[in-house]
């Protein structure tokens, strides 16, 4: 396997983001790719603690969870790991993620409280992130979020369900979208940080991912939380969680391209060896139409995510347009970069421990999560016609 080159995007990246892809590299090579896979989702939950460790102990998280007042996340810093790990584990990239955005409210919000308890237990990986919004009802639609956190004394009554929550069941805490006005519609939202033991708070089962993957269901049941848990003012939940993921949609598109990447390298290998009419299959025409578009997905998709996070980093007001157009396109074509890989792979490429078979369940979820890509071309077109 080899590690992304940051030479295509290093019109984008600092000289200090060209030593951390090397140093990325090099931990994920000897730290990471050497674990074997999780084969299902109870080893998936024993393996994700220990590659957070392994991640803080690279200090993997800290350009993700800046600690100066009015420091912003560094996304070329982070778009370089999460690119480097999803080539090697997909289960690594996703623990990466997780506590990227289930601390990002935090890091967003003025909590000192909140960012002095937990963003040092997240970046060394001694604590677990998790971000709660998607509900049974509540997907695309986070307006229609109906968990309710109702005033009680000196704090909140919180009831409600959420689902697909990744690291439901392990985290540490929480990072909670619940509604404090029932009239106030989208603007009714406020976020909360809910240690995994407050009373009231239940690991309600597992949703098991065809790629191991810890994602479950919790309930609130009459579960309080003081009032200096809540993130920002009462009523600005929407607006800071959708910041949280529109700071780090880019790295989604990161994570795609890693995957694509690897898909890339499998497909060379095998049709170099592969020999099939008394040739090699990379002889073959249409072989060579497959291996052309690839590459060419993936250099396209890669320039996409890398001006995104560079125009963000370096002082972009928004960079909403930018983003949306590298996760669409980069998680797109990372879905047809790893099928054509399983095509070029043929009976081999569909073997359940197959790296393409694995990458092939892995990269499916990253045209869902962190908005659609109906939600992207949606996003698109209104910043189009803004002008």
């Amino acid at each position: 396997m080899s590690a992304p080159d940051p030479g295509l995007v290093e019109q984008f990246l600092a000289p200090a983001h060209l030593e951390l892809a090397a140093a990325a590299a090099s931990f994920v090579a000897e730290r990471i790719a050497p674990r074997p896979p999780a084969n299902d989702d109870a080893a998936a939950r024993r393996e994700a603690p220990e590659l957070a460790v392994l991640l803080g102990g690279a200090g993997a998280l800290r350009p993700a969870l800046p600690r100066a007042p009015e420091a912003r996340p560094d996304l070329r810093a982070i778009c370089l790991w999460r690119e480097t790990l999803a080539a090697a584990s997909p289960l690594a990239d996703a623990v990466y993620a997780l506590q990227a955005l289930g601390a990002m409210p935090i890091v967003l919000a003025d909590n000192q409280d909140a960012q002095r308890r937990w963003l040092p237990e997240v970046e060394a990986g001694r604590a677990l992130a998790a971000f709660a919004m998607t509900e049974p009802e509540a997907g695309s639609d986070v307006a229609a979020i109906a968990t309710r956190a109702v005033r009680a004394g000196d704090g909140y009554r919180l009831d409600g369900r959420k689902h697909l929550i990744s690291n439901a069941g392990i985290a540490d805490f929480y990072c909670v979208f619940a509604r404090t006005d029932e009239a106030a519609g989208a603007r009714g939202l406020s976020c909360f940080v809910v240690p995994a033991d407050a009373p009231g708070l239940r690991f309600a089962g597992a949703q098991v991912l065809s790629e191991p993957h810890p994602l479950g269901e919790i309930a609130f049941e009459n579960c309080f939380v003081p009032s200096a848990s809540r993130l920002g003012a009462e009523g600005a939940g929407l607006k800071l969680g959708l910041a949280a993921l529109d700071r780090l949609r880019p790295t989604v598109a990161a994570a795609a391209c890693g995957m694509a990447a690897r898909a890339l390298d499998e497909a060379l290998a095998h049709v170099r060896e592969r020999r099939q009419f008394g040739r090699p299959l990379a002889e073959q025409q249409l072989v060579q139409q497959k291996l052309a578009r690839m590459a060419t997905d993936l250099a396209a998709a890669r320039l996409l995510t890398y001006r995104a996070a560079h125009a963000a980093d370096t002082g972009a007001a928004r960079i909403t347009l930018e983003a949306a157009q590298a996760k669409l396109f980069a998680t797109e074509a990372a879905q047809r970069t790893v099928d054509d890989a399983v095509q070029l792979l043929g009976g081999r490429g569909v073997l359940a421990a197959s790296v393409t078979d694995r990458l092939y369940r892995a990269v499916r979820a990253l045209r869902i999560y962190e908005g659609t890509s109906e939600i992207q071309h949606l996003v698109i077109a209104r910043e189009l016609l803004r002008g």
